[in-house]
């Protein structure tokens, strides 16, 4: 089973979605964990467009890599230019990678209603949804 850990910036959007479609997509295949450089807490409008979508992440919660159980990654994968670059270094053979998605809250910043932001929201969600189907095929070779 390969384990992949997905790193944004805050743990609270982007990761977290990748984190809810892996275990709803491709759970018998990749395991998945998420984290952030910074804690930020969960986001409700991703929770919201998660459940729309029928995967429930209400049950995840944000984290900094160093809150994570000790183990190997076979991928850590950035969904952020900032976490890309800031990424810690992760011993062992983890590959890192960088999957960059536009950031829905920062998208939403200046939407009229909660409708016009879930616009955005909803656009990265099924960005990241076409991205986690096409794991593994997506990654680069072991």
């Amino acid at each position: 089973m390969l384990k992949v850990l997905f790193l944004c910036t805050g743990n609270s959007c982007r990761s977290q979605m990748a984190e809810g479609w892996v275990r709803a997509l491709k759970s018998d295949a990749i395991e998945a964990w998420s984290a952030g450089i910074e804690k930020h807490g969960m986001n409700p409008l991703a929770m919201k467009v998660m459940a729309e979508a029928g995967v429930d992440i209400s049950g995840q919660y944000s984290k900094t890599v160093d809150e994570l159980p000790r183990r190997e990654f076979d991928y850590v994968i950035t969904l952020c230019g900032h976490a890309s670059e800031n990424c810690p270094y992760f011993p062992g053979k983890a590959k890192r990678l960088h999957a960059g998605f536009d950031d829905p809250p920062q998208l939403a910043k200046d939407a009229k209603s909660e409708e016009e932001a879930l616009v955005h929201y909803r656009r990265v969600r099924d960005e990241i949804r076409a991205f986690v189907e096409a794991m593994p095929g997506n990654l680069p070779a072991e």
